[in-house]
């Protein structure tokens, strides 16, 4: 029963992880569909930036002085410089262009197009030593390869249209997505999208490498949210300094998609991919994206009845097996983390081992060497 347990555990924990950034796509399937019907009905996107991350605040804060008040590292001059960019590149210029992007198309396009955000992930990850890659190796090579296939099909969508695929449920409704008086623009939107994804991906990797120094997952998510409200309240006022208007509030889909942003994709959002982040790696938490696609479509051509191309379904799947290149190359990465991580366990289980067949001296002597995080020099004689 008892090997049972220990084989069952890290079956669970692996699980546990996938499971989690499954259910992190459906959060953000359903934020997309929810954001552009509020852009339909006149919302600003700038405007639902700053909203969006304020509710995230509120709700995260609390659990981090709750929670991180005794683990919570020191604040240094170099943790804070990299969360003020940190709520600069995704809350502020990420989302900004990827919404204004969104609002110049559909949400199944747009989500179609963030599937680069893994292909921008592993280049960035590589430049900064978080990805290995040799040109020698073929899973390197398919990285190489899947990166390129990824920005091919994001051109093929952004400029084949191709014809019509006509759904029983959007036939008699084709003209619907332009009844809101929202001019479509692909070519604009797709590039304001894909500079989303670049910041977007520049947000996963500085997240990797401040949660190295910063381990505190709660209080960087609240401290990326409040500095993301903070200059996104700026930049909005900027752009809607005329209309005053838009800052105002009810209780209709606009509200609905300011919580729902809040809570679910900033707040809880930025938690898990942080918690994720730190077993599995920034690229890993990005190869999920296909499924929001998949999803959006979907939904997108029920409830927004949007209008699905040909072209740009082919476009779509393109950038998917781009994308899966990019991770077989990266799988094959991982059994060799893996054993390594197993061999470090089994060293701390055959250390563990000799202290009870030595002696007391000998055993006191290992215990020095192996966990040297409990030595201190006062206790020399």
């Amino acid at each position: 029963m008892g090997e049972d347990g220990e084989r069952v555990i890290p079956v669970l924990n692996r699980v546990k992880l996938y499971l989690a950034v499954v259910l992190l796509q459906f959060g953000f399937a359903g934020l997309a569909i929810v954001a552009k019907f509020s852009f339909n009905k006149g919302m600003s996107q700038h405007v639902f930036v700053v909203y969006r991350h304020a509710s995230a605040t509120v709700l995260v804060a609390p659990f981090a002085i709750l929670f991180e008040r005794k683990t919570r590292p020191k604040m240094t001059r170099s943790i804070l410089w990299k969360i003020l960019l940190l709520g600069l590149l995704e809350p502020v210029i990420d989302q900004n262009l990827y919404y204004t992007g969104m609002k110049l198309t559909t949400a199944s396009f747009t989500a179609a197009m963030s599937n680069m955000l893994p292909a921008f992930a592993f280049l960035m990850a590589w430049f900064f030593g978080l990805e290995r890659l040799s040109i020698r190796s073929k899973h390197s090579q398919a990285k190489i390869v899947g990166t390129l296939v990824t920005v091919g099909g994001a051109m093929l969508m952004t400029l084949v249209k191709g014809p019509v695929l006509g759904l029983p449920w959007t036939e008699s409704t084709s003209t619907h997505a332009d009844s809101d008086g929202v001019v479509q623009k692909p070519i604009e939107g797709a590039l304001m999208i894909t500079l989303g994804c670049f910041c977007w991906a520049s947000f996963f990797i500085l997240q990797a490498i401040t949660l190295k120094s910063y381990p505190a997952e709660l209080t960087l998510t609240a401290l990326i949210c409040l500095t993301g409200t903070c200059l996104g309240a700026v930049f909005a006022f900027v752009m809607e300094r005329s209309n005053f208007a838009a800052w105002s509030l009810q209780f209709d889909v606009k509200l609905l998609a300011v919580v729902y942003g809040g809570i679910v994709c900033s707040g809880m959002g930025y938690y898990i991919q942080g918690v994720v982040m730190q077993v599995k790696g920034p690229v890993f938490v990005t190869a999920f994206s296909p499924l929001q696609m998949v999803l959006v479509a979907i939904l997108g051509s029920f409830i927004l009845h949007e209008i699905l191309y040909l072209g740009r379904v082919i476009g779509a799947l393109v950038i998917v097996l781009g994308l899966y290149l990019v991770l077989w190359g990266k799988s094959k990465d991982q059994p060799a983390t893996g054993s390594s991580e197993k061999q470090e366990t089994l060293n701390l289980q055959l250390a563990d081992t000799s202290f009870a067949d030595g002696n007391a001296e000998a055993a006191a002597s290992s215990y020095v060497v192996v966990d040297v995080t409990k030595v201190r020099p006062t206790e020399a004689v």
